[in-house]
């Protein structure tokens, strides 16, 4: 008779090493972490989201997801360890991976292909084939535009808006980052072109049931990314969109290890406004078709004659309160400083009394539709009571002219006789957004600013130029 035997306890350390193996072979996250722990480290929370989201999409019912991350965040590092995860699920699967040239998107096969194939160094050491043994790169085909693994015949193609997939299905599409510099981004030709490439030619790669990653930093608002989403929203296909700032709302850095607030404002000082919004803030600015093209600046402030303030008040709360400080010297306008908030009114009205103090402003219109008149007497009661008297004439008015029409109409008087401060599109950036983003064909959600700079015009001009509307002009 035999005895029964007892089982055996494995030893802690293999028992953590393969509880380690299961929760990678289940996890995204872990998997990432196992691989790269100084850099998935628990504080940087933004990766677990992104790996999160990312394995969502994998078990979801999307077929698009788009990720706009700032540069240098870890975006297509992750994406590369995605692939070798998904390819860990399931080997049959196929990729097709496009960036903006053969090198970079080889680049990013490469890593893919090296993750999957790659040898132990110490008996310790856990690595790719101790979690998925049945994925295995195919022995002599693994070049890195194109490979595959063993029992298939095909599983990654590398290739470029100017490379070819000529021949190659897949069930997943990866789009990364294909716009590489301002000039691409402000080239509305090129950006078509992306448009193109993406519909007539990786679309028909795809399999039925296939799955679409967009993983890119912003560029402009018709960018790939951009495009995709107006056509997601268009045509109500589920997507899933996943976008961080490099700074958050509250003031906070994304990471500040990989990104510090001192570097994101050297940056901010240095690139232009638009490619900053875009590329770090992951708001992309679109001048093409922009109501203004120039503005005139200064580094010198000459005498002025008087100090004036146009304000355009919130009507409501998705509105924003514009004033524009600025200085009158031989018919032109030098602005001297903007207030533009979306604060509750009795914080902007402190704000602006202070501005009218400050400046020592001898006129201030206020364009206000409902509490143009409680706004201006609660200024001047500000005034009186911290700043010793109201010696400035606050008026406020109702604006019954046709907005459009004003606009139109001085637009080009605002490019030629309102001067700037030479910085003033970093100091004022969201102003400055604000009239980069107006367009002439009236497909505007906000025109505070806009209204706020052609009351200027008209404070300025009093009147003599002749109204026009974009019909008249030709727009």
């Amino acid at each position: 008779m035999m005895k029964k035997q007892r089982n055996k306890a494995w030893p802690p350390a293999v028992q953590k090493k393969l509880a380690a193996v299961e929760l990678a072979r289940r996890d995204f996250a872990f998997f990432c972490y196992l691989f790269a722990p100084d850099f998935y480290r628990p504080e940087r929370t933004y990766l677990k989201e992104l790996c999160c989201i990312l394995q969502s999409f994998y078990e979801g019912k999307e077929s698009v997801l788009l990720v706009n991350l700032p540069p240098r965040f870890g975006k297509s590092r992750t994406l590369s360890l995605f692939c070798a995860w998904l390819l860990g699920q399931n080997p049959a699967y196929k990729m097709i991976s496009g960036s903006y040239n053969e090198t970079l998107s080889a680049s990013f096969a490469k890593m893919v292909r090296n993750r999957i194939g790659e040898r132990k160094l110490t008996e310790e050491q856990l690595i790719y084939a101790d979690i998925f043994p049945q994925t295995r790169l195919a022995k002599g085909d693994a070049a890195a535009h194109f490979w595959r693994l063993s029992g298939q015949h095909a599983t990654f193609l590398a290739t470029s808006p100017t490379g070819t997939a000529t021949g190659f299905g897949c069930d997943f599409l990866l789009v990364d980052d294909l716009i590489k510099n301002a000039w691409e981004a402000n080239h509305k030709q090129t950006l078509q072109n992306h448009w193109d490439w993406f519909c007539n030619t990786m679309l028909s790669r795809l399999e039925e049931g296939g799955k679409t990653i967009f993983l890119m930093t912003r560029w402009a608002t018709d960018d790939l990314c951009g495009q995709m989403l107006r056509h997601c929203q268009k045509q109500a296909l589920p997507y899933l969109h996943f976008t961080l700032p490099a700074q958050k709302e509250d003031g906070s850095m994304l990471c500040k290890e990989i990104l510090s607030a001192q570097s994101w404002r050297q940056k901010k000082a240095l690139l232009a406004p638009e490619i900053f919004a875009a590329n770090y803030q992951q708001q992309p600015v679109n001048r093409t078709g922009s109501l203004y093209e120039q503005f005139l600046t200064y580094d010198t402030l000459p005498p002025c004659q008087e100090v004036r303030v146009y304000a355009d008040l919130a009507d409501s709360g998705r509105d924003w309160f514009c004033a524009i400080c600025f200085g009158v010297c031989q018919k032109e306008a030098y602005v001297l400083d903007i207030l533009y908030t979306q604060e509750p009114m009795e914080k902007t009205e402190a704000l602006f009394a202070a501005m009218l103090h400050r400046y020592g402003v001898a006129w201030a219109r206020l364009e206000a539709n409902f509490a143009g008149t409680a706004f201006a007497r609660n200024v001047r009661r500000i005034l009186e009571e911290q700043y010793g008297g109201c010696f400035c004439r606050v008026q406020p008015f109702h604006q019954s002219r046709n907005k459009e029409a004003r606009l139109f109409t001085h637009a080009y008087w605002c490019q030629q006789h309102i001067y700037f401060p030479v910085d003033w599109q970093q100091k004022y950036d969201g102003f400055a957004r604000a009239l980069w983003e107006y367009r002439k064909d009236g497909k505007n959600e906000h025109d505070d600013a806009p209204d706020a700079l052609t009351g200027v015009a008209e404070m300025m001009t009093q009147g003599q130029i002749r109204g026009f509307n974009r019909y008249e002009l030709g727009l």
